[in-house]
């Protein structure tokens, strides 16, 4: 234990209590938000490029937005107590407050999938029998109006839904960055831009995961890729990481230039217990090189295989790059003495409440969830007909 200790600890904080488990809670939650304002860029801004994947953008914050409370939950060693926050209000508590911006939002997606797919939902009633037919019955609310005008007036209320959405996507993920921002005794932690650093990285995340399960699931149903919508895609992310990017070098130049008197442990965060995660995975891997990439990707004329290919990487690097950012942010700010005089050293395990093994189940899980929802909501028609135009 003594090796993994350098400087002054007191020796209540020797054991880290925020685990990897707190690195998956804003990494989840960002996907969520991500591919949310995803979905909105055809829903509200009317992108029409990005129609193919509008809908299912929809489903996929929906599946991670199910398992958001996971990691949560896990953590609490009584987790049925998590529900309280519900019943028993406290308007000065962030985390009181994720329970009824969480319970918000998810009614706002909800709603704006039913609207979405209602005009199905209602088909598919019409042509099931037994138990389907029953399902989609239900779904549909036993409203089985698909007139034009019907449909006009579903396409103009999920578009103000979607509207609600885009804030509330925001203070969803804003308001945890606003809880380690607004820890005042830590530094790493405490800055007012820490709410705007993990908005973005959401973002970046959230188009990241939706370019990936675009292309696989057009690979796996075999059909033709709309690289309209892909470039689409890849272009936004590669807006919105040059806005990441200059959120997070501002607060790093601004810690780096005001210089107070925690300066030298945050550089010594910096030069040696995080070096490899930030210089390495978070700046070069999940910025530099896939900035590089996608803009290569907007400069080469056709070859469209070979694009496909580095828009691919740089999704899967940008996703890496965002997670070690939830690691650097949530375990590097408890690698930090209180005292200010000292560093610990996070040792993940992989069998434990806590560990490795519970956090890849719950990473997990929203995948079998966007599969049973996509199944029973299938969003492909959009997908298929934009490539074959």
């Amino acid at each position: 234990m003594e090796s993994l200790i350098w400087g002054y600890v007191y020796p209540n904080e020797v054991e880290i209590q925020w685990s990897i488990l707190i690195v998956l809670y804003p990494y989840i939650t960002g996907l969520v938000a991500g591919a949310f304002i995803a979905s909105s860029l055809y829903h509200v801004f009317g992108k029409k490029e990005v129609k193919p994947v509008a809908r299912f953008a929809l489903l996929t914050a929906l599946s991670f937005l199910l398992v958001a409370t996971m990691p949560l939950l896990t953590h609490l060693g009584h987790p049925e107590r998590g529900i309280e926050i519900m019943f028993t209000p406290h308007v000065t508590s962030a985390m009181s407050g994720f329970g009824y911006i969480y319970s918000f939002y998810l009614i706002v997606v909800v709603l704006e999938i039913w609207l979405s797919f209602r005009e199905d939902i209602v088909k598919k009633a019409h042509n099931s029998k037994g138990w389907q037919e029953l399902m989609y019955s239900a779904l549909a609310l036993f409203s089985y109006d698909i007139s034009e005008k019907a449909l006009h007036e579903d396409e103009k209320l999920a578009k103000k839904l979607a509207i609600i959405g885009i804030p509330s996507a925001a203070f969803l993920h804003g308001y945890v960055g606003f809880i380690f921002g607004g820890i005042k005794a830590n530094p790493w932690w405490s800055t007012p831009l820490m709410p705007l650093i993990f908005l973005m990285s959401a973002i970046v995340s959230g188009i990241a995961l939706l370019i990936l399960l675009y292309i696989a699931s057009m690979k796996i149903r075999k059909h033709a890729i709309d690289h309209k919508c892909l470039h689409s895609l890849a272009h936004y992310l590669w807006v919105f990481l040059i806005f990441d990017v200059t959120l997070e070098m501002l607060e790093i130049i601004s810690m780096k230039y005001e210089s107070l008197e925690e300066i030298d442990i945050i550089n010594r965060l910096l030069s040696d217990k995080i070096a490899t995660t930030f210089y390495g995975v978070q700046l070069t891997m999940g910025i530099l090189i896939p900035f590089m990439l996608l803009l290569l990707v907007g400069i080469i004329k056709n070859r469209e295989t070979l694009k496909m290919i580095m828009i691919s990487i740089s999704s899967v690097f940008v996703l890496i790059g965002v997670f070690a950012m939830r690691w650097n942010v949530v375990i590097g700010g408890q690698e930090i003495s209180k005292s200010l005089s000292g560093t610990l050293t996070y040792v993940p395990v992989f069998f434990n409440q806590e560990g490795v093994l519970p956090a890849i189940i719950i990473l997990i899980i929203p995948f079998i969830i966007l599969r049973v929802v996509t199944y029973i909501l299938p969003p492909w028609k959009d997908m298929e007909e934009e490539a074959a135009r």
